[in-house]
């Protein structure tokens, strides 16, 4: 007698006959499609010209989306074989099977109307009373681009590279005018050889407008900044009366720099420090968190590795979705994102910045904990005045909630969801994806905060 369970494979067995049967109660697909079709998808439904077949709807394209980010399954192609061989795709399909060009191209066409979706999201979760949105933490991760750094080209190499190019193709030039060709090598095939130098030559130079059109860029803003520091130097001068202490500034240097690179995979991707060390081809992904959800409100993405520049576009993005929820009182964020210009940006829009000024040391005095600085005065700076905020033990107390609330959610979305490399490529293609991310983040966040 066997020991062991019996393999019966061969014995028939039967789904339940409606799909509704298939998932038990609570589970994520069943939440997705809960959601999805209760949202207002009339600006995507209008897109469809009603011409041809009968297409899929898009609360069901949009949830298969939502559900494959959601659990780790990106790939378009992945989705489609998932509704053959899992239960919680069929359900959310109802048995029928997209192909994957349509679910690309849906991902692709309507992308930007998935920001639209995010906010009816959060709508959603503020009439459960799941967060009131009053304070959030703002914080940033590199996510690999869909292209090497191996890929990179910088200009020094690339004038390098040409001339070299150019010389070899002059040496095979005069090999092709010898006139029995008793120096080619073995295996030579001059055309060809010509050719493969002179496509290389033709991809060169065209990396090296683009470097230079980059550099062009640079150095406008570099000499309004240089501009701007000599006006200051100058009123203040103007106003002391004495020549002002330090350095004078320095004009910035034109044109393109040797270190200066782009990728030939995809060339709006820049090479970032990574956290452990190096560096890769990456985008540098952003997001405004809710601290009492976790919650992701505004997802952005930016080429570049300074976080500084990132506020001003956030906060224009807060202030136009205004009119479906209601813009935080107060933002946290860490050190990469301190200006002046960003604590005056908040403050003008009645957002309380609490933005770290330097790296505090670790393990510091107890008597730290208690101690309760006097008032700043009544003509202390913006600057001065977050500074205080920041030494009051209630300012210590929110400002904790920064790490614990919106490095998890990057914590999350790499090591649990999985996604670490964008699939696309360009800004504008990146950023969508991004978006679908965050909005997957947000249904599976919102799946565990309802009411059981």
């Amino acid at each position: 007698m066997s020991h062991f369970r019996p393999i019966l494979r061969d014995i028939d067995f039967l789904l339940p006959p409606s799909v509704q049967d298939w998932l038990p109660d609570g589970h994520l697909a069943r939440y997705v499609v809960e959601i999805v079709e209760g949202l207002d998808l009339r600006e995507i439904e209008r897109a469809y010209a009603g011409r041809g077949s009968l297409p899929y709807h898009p609360a069901l394209l949009l949830s298969l989306l939502i559900d494959g980010y959601a659990t780790g399954c990106f790939s378009s192609r992945k989705i489609e074989r998932a509704t053959d061989d899992s239960l919680a795709f069929r359900f959310i399909a109802a048995n029928t099977h997209p192909d994957h060009d349509t679910l690309a191209t849906f991902r692709k066409r309507f992308a930007q109307e998935f920001e639209a979706v995010i906010v009816q999201v959060l709508q959603v979760a503020r009439e459960n009373q799941l967060s009131r949105f009053g304070t959030v933490s703002l914080d940033g991760t590199k996510i690999h681009a869909n292209a090497s750094r191996h890929s990179a080209l910088s200009f020094g190499h690339a004038e390098a590279l040409e001339a070299q190019l150019k010389a070899e193709v002059q040496e095979r030039l005069a090999l092709a005018e010898a006139a029995d060709g008793a120096n080619l090598p073995d295996g030579m095939h001059l055309p060809e050889e010509l050719k493969r130098r002179e496509d290389r030559l033709a991809a060169i130079a065209a990396a090296k407008v683009k470097i230079e059109a980059r550099a062009a860029e640079r150095d406008a803003r570099e000499q309004a900044e240089y501009e701007a520091k000599l006006a200051a130097r100058a009123a203040k001068v103007a106003a002391n009366g004495r020549k002002p202490g330090g350095k004078a500034p320095q004009p910035p240097t034109p044109g393109p720099r040797p270190t200066d690179q782009i990728n030939l995979t995809d060339e709006e991707s820049r090479i970032m420090p990574v956290a452990g060390g190096g560096f890769e081809q990456c985008y540098n992904a952003q997001a405004l968190v809710d601290t009492e959800t976790m919650l992701v409100m505004i997802p952005q993405v930016t080429q570049a590795t300074n976080d500084k520049q990132q506020i001003p576009p956030l906060l224009e993005r807060l202030a136009a979705q205004a009119e479906n929820l209601p813009p935080p009182k107060q933002l946290m964020a860490d050190t990469g994102f301190f200006s002046e210009a960003n604590v005056v940006a908040c403050e003008s829009v009645s957002i309380e910045p609490l933005i770290a000024i330097q790296r505090e040391e670790h393990h510091p005095h107890w008597s730290e904990r208690f101690k309760n600085p006097p008032a700043p005065p009544p003509e202390a700076t913006p600057v001065e005045r977050m500074v205080h905020r920041h030494r009051t033990p209630k300012g210590r107390a929110t400002y904790a909630l920064r790490k614990q609330t919106v490095e998890p959610v990057f914590g999350i979305i790499k090591s649990v969801m999985g996604f670490r490399q964008f699939l696309t490529r360009g800004l504008d293609n990146v950023r969508n994806e991004w978006t679908l991310v965050c909005l997957a983040w947000n249904f599976k966040r919102m799946a565990v905060l309802r009411p059981q």
